[in-house]
């Protein structure tokens, strides 16, 4: 692996320190282990699902036994050139580096038959180490290591991971740091070496993966790094409802962020709504005038925020047409409601008295 993914690796691991691999959960001493969460996958599920045709590559390990020749079996590990050099007695190596274990027990059969009548041979895959574990990580409920042991696709991750946080920004970035090992009829460009000038990167949107979009649910490759990134926060103060911070996603809207924010007060001055914006590569904001109630009318275009945009909803003059109008609203109620009171109080005592 090039020195920049491992400097990711190591990135990752600082910041993620509880990655650990699915299929070897971890737990304190003492400790009962987690129990996975209501309706998600086991990594049972994930890992082992599938995988009879699997192809074999450098690290795995087989074991191989002869029938009536007890000297001769061994558990022999596929080697950096992706052959099989370590069985007793034999002088070539057995290929095995994309076959699966029958095909390489064909080939030890023949083989042996050299030498004995009829061999009698099995061969059992014993460890499957070729492939490096997909990480995922970000915003999603558990950062995850996953044993890459057959073709896994995104959702799958997603939901080995627990699911998106409410963090999550709206896409995922793929990092591919491997080439794939055994590529498939149409996949040629996928194992073409990777170096650190060109990179292959992916952009996944969640919402199309929700909607079922088949390029937005990509084959993870062994090595993958999976970032759910993270939203940046807007902030929305003034004459609103519920005055916070939220999560930008999705090309966010004014209208939708003070929807969100339950919306603005009657007493607010839709009209200057006000958005501080960071100027790129200064240190200063600078201030844009919104009329958000021509926006309400249709007769200008919504207005898209930007990651760390302060929106103020300010309130109107008290002098404005608005105000006047809840101010004498508000005090022909009070007046009748004295009115009403004083009155009943004075019936009250005429039929007592």
């Amino acid at each position: 692996m090039k020195r920049s993914f491992l400097l990711l690796a190591v990135a990752v691991g600082l910041t993620f320190p509880g990655l650990v691999l699915t299929q070897e959960p971890q737990s304190a001493p003492n400790q009962e282990p987690p129990q996975p969460a209501s309706g998600a996958l086991t990594p049972s599920a994930v890992d082992n699902q599938g995988i009879r045709n699997y192809l074999l590559g450098p690290g795995d390990a087989l074991d191989v036994r002869v029938f009536g020749q007890s000297d001769l079996n061994a558990v022999v590990e596929v080697d950096s050139d992706g052959n099989i050099s370590s069985l007793p007695f034999l002088e070539s190596p057995i290929p095995a580096k994309c076959r699966t274990e029958k095909d390489v027990q064909k080939d030890i059969i023949k083989a042996y038959g050299k030498y004995l009548k009829n061999p009698q041979v099995s061969v059992r895959i014993s460890e499957r180490k070729s492939r490096q574990p997909a990480t995922v990580f970000g915003a999603v409920r558990q950062p995850t290591r996953v044993q890459m042991q057959r073709k896994i696709r995104l959702n799958e991750l997603v939901v080995v991971s627990g699911g998106f946080t409410d963090r999550a920004s709206g896409t995922i970035q793929i990092l591919h740091t491997e080439p794939l090992m055994c590529p498939q009829p149409g996949e040629e460009a996928m194992a073409a070496p990777i170096d650190d000038t060109k990179v292959p990167f992916e952009i996944v949107k969640i919402s199309e993966l929700r909607a079922g979009r088949v390029q937005a649910n990509p084959v993870i490759r062994p090595g993958d790094y999976v970032l759910v990134t993270e939203a940046e926060p807007v902030y929305i103060t003034g004459s609103v409802i519920a005055p916070q911070g939220i999560f930008l996603r999705d090309q966010l809207t004014l209208s939708r962020a003070l929807a969100m924010v339950g919306g603005a007060r009657k007493e607010a001055k839709l009209s200057d709504v006000r958005v501080y914006r960071q100027k790129p590569g200064a240190t200063d904001q600078e201030m844009i005038r919104v009329d958000y109630a021509a926006i309400k009318k249709n007769q200008k275009p919504d207005f898209f925020l930007q990651p760390f945009d302060i929106i103020e909803v300010p309130e109107a003059g008290i002098f404005s047409p608005s105000r006047i109008s809840q101010t004498l609203v508000g005090a022909v109620s009070g007046s009748l409601g004295t009115m009403f009171s004083q009155g009943g109080t004075s019936i009250a005592n005429r039929v007592i008295y």
